[in-house]
């Protein structure tokens, strides 16, 4: 078996292995091909010993913001394997070779939606809640309403006041991404408008943008959906007008579906006639590994007298295996044998998160606690997540 990044018509045979087996409907494969080779992702490939390309995986280039710093973040996709060739170890062998470069070129963690939690814990991942998703009838935001202005955006339209409010919006939430003005136009994107039915508001309260939306209209018996694609607000006036934008739409949806940060509960805030009538349900569709463990221990934030041993495991990127000295201004490699706390580098990556509480890590097998557990609780705390790209 041979490991290796792909180039060229190599990325065509990739595309063809997603599109068999994603169940992807397309008119005219060819027509994709001068695309995918001009392609610059990172993808990687496992070749059996003919050189017939088994599987792929796709390592998407982020910019997170953790603790109000970004850092760099591979974002994994397009893992797929044609029925042949699986069980056979190739996806486990490419991603022993994508972590370790991972590594060497600065990823401090690596994400993805996985098809199967446990298939992916056996590469160092672990779940995390990446949102709430609420589902309700226009009807229930009726005691909502926004009376500012509402700027549909076109194409072409700028997108300033788009992104100066995910600018202010983001770097609040831990796991979202750092987007250029490139990758918001890309957001924006409406290839078929009478057909994609994809719609972005910008909503302004005395001349100032406060929030903006991005829905899709999902046709659906008995009625329509209005599915949330995106959002952010400015502050508390950007929060309600959202609410009062959406409950405009009574007579033209039967249900809306969006998606909020974990740290915000709708059923806690909502002013609603019949709250009760209101669906959460919690997205675990998200998964986070542990790429650099030094450089995501001196990133998060720490108490001012933090001063303790974190002893890390990690069964595939050596250089993460080692006793920390976790400090306020630093955190150095230390010759200590035993360390305050012992645990891998699956829980290591929900707890730097805060995604989840040392009572919970504590439950599991491979994490243990051997001193200062009040300062450990004091540096892994609940905190702010929303992740805010699909790849």
């Amino acid at each position: 078996m041979e490991i290796r990044k792909l180039v060229g018509e190599e990325r065509y045979e990739a595309y063809l292995t997603a599109v068999y087996c994603f169940h992807m409907r397309v008119d005219d494969v060819e027509a994709e091909k001068e695309k995918c080779i001009a392609d610059t992702k990172e993808d990687w490939g496992a070749f059996d010993d003919d050189g017939t390309l088994m599987c792929r995986i796709i390592n998407n280039k982020y910019n997170f913001y953790l603790d109000g710093k970004t850092v760099s973040a591979g974002g994994i996709g397009g893992v797929a394997t044609l029925p042949e060739y699986r069980s056979t170890g190739g996806v486990k062998a490419i991603f022993k070779e994508l972590l370790n470069e991972a590594y060497k070129n600065g990823e401090v963690i690596s994400t993805l939606y996985p098809f199967k939690h446990e298939f992916y814990r056996k590469q160092g991942y672990e779940v995390l809640t990446a949102w709430h998703e609420y589902t309700l009838k226009p009807g229930l935001l009726c005691r909502y309403r926004f009376d500012g202005e509402v700027h549909r955006q076109m194409p072409g339209d700028p997108i300033d006041d788009i992104m100066g409010i995910y600018r202010s919006y983001a770097p609040k939430f831990n796991l979202s991404h750092a987007r250029t003005e490139e990758e918001m136009r890309e957001y924006l994107k409406v290839d078929k408008p009478y057909k994609d039915r994809k719609f972005a508001y910008v909503l302004k309260q005395g001349g100032k943008p406060v929030a903006y939306v991005i829905f899709t209209d999902v046709f659906s018996e008995p009625g329509a959906i209005l599915q949330v694609n995106d959002l952010a607000w400015t502050e508390r006036d950007g929060f309600n007008a959202i609410l009062g934008f959406l409950a405009r739409f009574e007579a033209d949806y039967a249900t809306i579906k969006l998606c909020l940060p974990k740290v915000i509960d709708l059923l806690r805030i909502v002013e609603s006639p019949y709250a009760y009538d209101i669906e959460k349900a919690p997205a675990q569709c998200f998964m986070i590994r542990v790429i650099n463990a030094k450089t995501l221990l001196e990133t998060i934030r720490k108490p001012d007298d933090c001063d303790l041993t974190i002893k890390v495991t990690d069964e595939i990127i050596a250089e993460n295996n080692a006793v920390y000295r976790v400090k306020k201004d630093g955190v150095e490699r230390t010759d200590e044998s035993c360390a305050d706390i012992e645990l891998n580098v699956r829980p290591l990556g929900q707890l730097a998160v805060g995604c989840l509480t040392l009572d919970e890590a504590m439950l599991r097998k491979d994490v243990e606690v051997h001193a200062k557990e009040d300062m450990i609780r004091r540096l892994f705390v609940d905190k702010n997540i929303y992740v805010s790209e699909h790849f």
